[in-house]
């Protein structure tokens, strides 16, 4: 008995252990918004003052590749090729290169526009790999050999620019030459398809508008989204170049590249519109690989964080609370399995158990609520009413169970089975 007391004890420990982590790693996003306000004033001033920086002559300015990574989307093929054609740039300036692994009918689809667009006077170009090895990353590293320019657009195939896009993101190059990529925000094509669109959309619009925002006006390390971003050769190179061994490989040379001392900007007043997967299988299947990848990186530049002596103290601190956000499902499932165990082993105990549990679901809430309505006010003036609102946050909670619980069926299938390798689950599009 006394054994199973002791037991009782230490899984009821690690279970306030977890709560106490989760409230920190959740409370961490009501710092943001906090931050948010006080440092909004002047990030907006900068980002104005940077955009209205002027461009050179045409003839003066430099060339851009715009690279279009796809993967058996053929749906959405021909629109983001020609959107990025129309982008307002000099003909003899602009590169568009057609990243293509795809192992269906798509790309007999990318090889037909890229010709119909060359008839045009466009320089396009299909890449096209036999294989995918290094996915979306390899994708990359592989064209940008291929050229000798320095500046890169990137547009996951989905994504519409607008045709100003150059013009306007290209201008912080100019008045900070050191800046490693230019990263616009996500619009979105479907955001009220459904109520899962509308939800992706609130939840969006909270990560770019307060945490993307805020990051960039406060000088924390700001991660590249993937897409709708313009990078400089340079930048890429001190980072290491991308690589394809982790599933979020914008995150992963974003780090590498801060840990260089390259820093990067984002645009709040850039909307880029794409697709949001309006099914429910598609999404958690995209929000996996996200939770993957991000852990991939954080086990990698953990360590290099930590031993870089020119990172100052508060931003290591900073970069580390955004690592180690990781770790919200792994140290929730283990809460939660300790809870239990604990509640089982010594049924006093449970009334304290349920206090904590019922606390660190009360802060959760408070802090979730307050930072996706902030980043909903902030980026769409609030267009969705109160009571409204209260639905969608409803749906973001369903939608975080979802996502743990798959989670859980797809690590305990791991344990249960022989390693595999790293695997790109690019999400599809239907072309909306």
């Amino acid at each position: 008995m006394a054994i199973l007391a002791v037991l009782a004890l230490l899984f009821a420990a690690i279970f306030a252990v977890c709560c106490v982590l989760l409230g920190a790693f959740i409370g961490s996003l009501l710092y943001m918004v906090v931050l948010h306000h006080r440092l909004k004033d002047a990030g907006l001033r900068r980002e104005e003052m940077l955009l209205s920086t002027p461009l050179p002559a045409d003839a003066d300015l430099p060339h851009v590749v715009v690279q279009i990574p796809s993967f058996n989307e053929g749906s959405v093929v021909r629109r983001g090729a020609e959107s990025a054609a129309a982008l307002d740039w000099p003909r003899d300036k602009l590169h568009i290169q057609l990243l293509d692994d795809s192992t269906d009918e798509t790309a007999d689809m990318v090889r037909t526009v890229a010709a119909e667009l060359r008839a045009k006077g466009f320089d396009v170009v299909a890449l096209q790999r036999t294989d995918r090895s290094g996915y979306k990353g390899g994708a990359l590293h592989e064209a940008m050999q291929k050229t000798p320019h320095d500046f890169f657009a990137i547009f996951d195939v989905d994504y519409v620019p607008p045709t100003d896009f150059l013009r306007v993101c290209m201008r912080p190059f100019f008045a900070e030459p050191h800046t490693a990529f230019v990263q616009a925000r996500f619009d979105f094509l479907n955001p009220y398809e459904n109520t899962l669109t509308e939800m992706q959309m609130v939840t969006l619009d909270a990560h770019l508008g307060i945490e993307q925002a805020t990051r960039c006006w406060a000088g924390h390390p700001l991660p590249f989204n993937g897409t709708c971003g313009i990078w400089q050769r340079a930048a890429i190179d001190a980072g290491g170049g991308w690589k394809g061994d982790t599933v979020t490989e914008d995150l992963d040379l974003t780090y590498r590249g801060w840990v260089k001392g390259w820093r990067a900007l984002f645009l709040t007043s850039v909307g880029v519109p794409g697709e949001l997967p309006a099914d429910t299988k598609t999404w958690l299947r995209q929000q996996q690989r996200w939770q993957d990848g991000f852990r991939h990186v954080s086990f990698r530049m953990v360590p290099e964080i930590l031993k870089s002596r020119d990172i100052t103290p508060s931003a290591k601190v900073a970069a580390l609370l955004h690592l180690c956000m990781a770790l919200n499902q792994p140290v929730l499932l283990v809460g939660v399995v300790s809870g239990l165990l604990a509640a089982l082993l010594a049924p006093k105990l449970i009334p304290l158990l349920l206090m904590l549990f019922v606390i660190t679901v009360v802060w959760v809430l408070i802090c979730a609520t307050t930072f996706l309505r902030a980043g909903h006010n902030f980026i769409r003036g609030g267009e969705i009413p109160p009571l409204a609102f209260g639905l969608v946050l409803l749906r973001f909670a369903g939608g975080q169970v979802a996502t743990v619980v798959r989670s859980l069926g797809v690590h305990i299938g791991k344990a249960f089975s022989k390693p595999k390798p790293v695997v790109f689950d690019r999400t599809p599009k239907k072309g909306v």
